[in-house]
């Protein structure tokens, strides 16, 4: 027999950011115990609110199917004596299993006749396993810290108030964490307060709805809320700032949507943008509007977690909670402005970014000397960047900042705008922290990519240097997204730089004392390891990546189009022929132990096949023709020009035997299989291609 279950955990208010992973956890770990278990069961539909996780599962058996039982004792012969008396091998078995010797049967094997014990053992009822599941699944929740409350040793990630549990119209008796189980849940704080009782599982979501004045499905609520914001924006001639990550935080804070719309001060429109919507965003959750040429307006949104009889009331309460926060964001404001941003400089001696590494403004006269080495290899006037540089970290230390972390960089575009930077450093300033995250946008100018560039560099040569390398999901220096970003800014740009070079260059700017040697090999290595992810994020398998990573191509730029370039090979025709053949030669010349110099040719006159003399002609053609192409980096072009040699690399493997008796022409085989090899490494080893 098949019923629906409902389980619900009410709570305290969860914290918003977490609310959905929660409930995702819950669903995932409760179907993973039905199925520990035996127990059939459907579809699971999850809910959560911030004073709720629930799950809803489908066609769940009451019963746990029967188990057969089966274990093989000692053989017969083992077991009885002569006198057909049981020996200790018999009893043993017999109390291990539980029963008396004569409920034990007899098997037969081409091996002898073994005693064994078989039993059917009835499953048990999912009501009664239920109650040690869930509280299992919920000890298993992704919790980074759990709370303890009343007198009790429960600890969850908040006080429980409430647990309701049905299996079809019963209630599953029990208790989790000391609170019994019920059939009831409960609906909004202030419009359904009382309890709600649950007839059965499919009732959950619509009493709620109906009764409770909640919206149980966070997907619902967060449909809810986008469309009320943007409509009520839309209303009013405005367009609303729904960033996702604040549209996930509103719906993990409410119960029962409903947006107001609301005004501020116009005066405050003095102040960048940027600071009013992140006052607006961090500290009260309200949605930002702007006309339809994106400028800021006096107006917000703010989404009440009430249906008000007095909406007035609601607004102007939320009206005179951000007049303070946006005349702290002023002050803050006014005061950063009354010095040059280049005078903050001397209070970055006092902050430390690692203490082995010194402070912030060491850090930031490293980056001014890499920033210079850079520009030089890229041919570029140092001037703007190297003043970048230098001012790139000032604003760490500016009130605005202090109280808006996520403000660094845009806030020192601002003030050097202010003072008369240039506009080049001023968006430098922005622009290097990107890309922030994966996906997100690179820096738009010269200035601001070289400037991104160095920072990441110190920060990997520093702290690898010191040997504080990611271990495990421990990466508090950032280094793997320092490493994506690098690797993006030197492909997507693109930069003609040697990664080698860069990182060589990086450590020279360090005192050697403080960082180990050999650092920038390391941090290579590094980088080069995260490029297998990288590019398997694209559906480019790693293999592909090895075959380039062996050639010791470190311009990225080109790493990249050669990357691209094998993974279109792999699906020409000759491609597994002469993948074949490159692995073949590597065989063929590891085995013979002799060093083969393959910038001297083969001499022609030792040519005794035909098959010899006509691979040798398609070689030096090759040679020729794919020159040009690897000019022009069209190196898919090389590749489709090598795949041409199919036909006379098969023909030379079939009739010609290349370890000859005679050192002489089996050295000079060697050499003409080296140079063809050579040809291929312009791209890429193939012979690390899997087919």
């Amino acid at each position: 027999m098949m019923k629906e279950l409902l389980f619900e955990i009410g709570t305290e208010e969860l914290p918003p950011t977490s609310l959905r992973d929660l409930a995702s956890a819950l669903a995932a770990g409760l179907s993973a115990q039905l199925d520990e278990q035996g127990i059939h069961h459907g579809k699971l539909h999850q809910f959560c609110t911030p004073r709720r996780l629930a799950v809803i599962v489908e066609d769940v058996a009451v019963r746990q199917p029967a188990q057969a039982r089966f274990r093989r004792g000692p053989s017969v012969a083992a077991a009885f004596d002569q006198d057909g008396n049981a020996t200790k091998a018999a009893i043993g078995f017999a109390q291990s299993c539980g029963v008396d010797l004569g409920s034990l049967a007899r098997e037969a094997s081409d091996k002898g006749e073994w005693l064994v014990f078989k039993k059917l053992d009835e499953g048990q009822l999912t009501a009664v396993l239920l109650p040690r599941m869930l509280e299992k699944v919920l000890n298993d929740l992704p919790i980074a810290k759990r709370m303890r409350w009343g007198n009790g040793s429960a600890e969850f990630v908040r006080p429980i108030h409430w647990i309701c549990m049905m299996l079809g119209e019963q209630v599953v008796a029990g208790d989790i964490f000391g609170v019994t189980i019920g059939q009831v849940t409960f609906g909004h704080r202030f419009h359904a307060p009382g309890p709600v009782l649950v007839p059965t599982p499919s009732h959950y979501p619509a009493l709620l709805r109906k009764q409770g004045y909640v919206e149980p499905s966070f997907g619902e609520r967060r449909a809810a809320i986008e469309n009320q914001v943007s409509g009520l924006a839309s209303e009013h001639g405005m367009q609303a700032d729904l960033a996702a990550s604040l549209v996930d935080e509103v719906t993990g804070l409410v119960e029962w949507p409903v947006a107001i719309f609301a005004s501020f001060d116009s005066q405050f429109l003095a102040v960048p943008a940027e600071v009013l919507i992140e006052t607006m965003r961090k500290n009260q959750k309200y949605f930002a509007l702007r006309d339809a040429g994106g400028r800021l307006q006096a107006n917000f949104i703010a989404v009440a977690n009430l249906f008000s009889e007095d909406p007035k009331q609601v607004r102007l309460g939320n009206e005179r909670v951000i007049r303070p926060r946006f005349s702290d964001a002023k002050f803050f404001w006014e005061q950063d402005l009354s010095r040059p941003l280049q005078d903050h400089f001397e209070r970055l001696k006092t902050v430390v970014f690692q203490e082995q590494l010194g402070s912030i403004a060491e850090k930031s006269q490293r980056v001014v000397r890499l920033v210079r080495e850079i520009a030089i290899l890229l041919d570029d006037n140092p001037r703007s960047v190297e003043r970048a540089a230098f001012l790139a970290k000032c604003d760490l230390v500016t009130s605005m900042v202090a109280e808006f972390p996520a403000l660094q960089g845009t806030m020192g575009k601002y003030y050097a705008r202010h003072w008369g930077e240039d506009q080049e450093v001023c968006d430098a300033l922005e622009h290097q922290y990107l890309p922030r995250f994966a996906g997100d946008s690179l820096p738009s100018s010269r200035c601001g990519i070289t400037l991104a560039l160095a920072d990441r560099l110190d920060t990997l040569v520093g702290i690898f240097g010191i040997g504080q390398k990611p271990t495990g999901t421990k990466d508090p220096y950032g280094l793997r997204r320092a490493s994506i970003a690098v690797l993006r800014i030197l492909i997507e740009t693109p930069l003609d730089l040697d990664l080698g070079v860069l990182l060589r260059t990086t450590e020279q700017g360090f005192v050697q004392t403080t960082i180990a040697p050999g650092t920038a090999d390391t941090v290579q290595r590094y980088v080069f390891d995260r490029l297998i992810g990288f590019y398997e994020e694209k559906g480019i398998t790693q293999d592909t990546v090895d075959a380039v990573i062996a050639t010791n191509e470190s311009v990225i730029s080109q790493l990249d189009l050669k990357v691209h370039a094998v993974q279109q090979f792999r699906t020409a025709t000759g491609c597994p022929s002469l993948v074949a053949a490159n692995k073949r030669i590597r065989n063929i010349v590891a085995k013979s132990g002799i060093v083969v110099d393959s910038s001297i040719a083969p001499d022609t006159t030792l040519f005794s096949q035909a098959a010899e003399e006509n691979l040798w002609r398609r070689v030096i053609e090759a040679e020729i023709d794919i020159q040009p192409l690897i000019e022009k980096r069209d190196f898919s072009g090389v590749l489709q020009k090598l795949a041409d040699l199919r036909a006379d690399v098969d023909t030379f493997f079939a009739q010609v035997l290349v370890m000859d008796g005679d050192a002489t022409i089996r050295e000079n085989r060697l050499r003409l299989l080296m140079r063809l090899e050579g040809l291929f490494l312009h791209v890429a080893d193939i012979s690390f291609l899997h087919q």
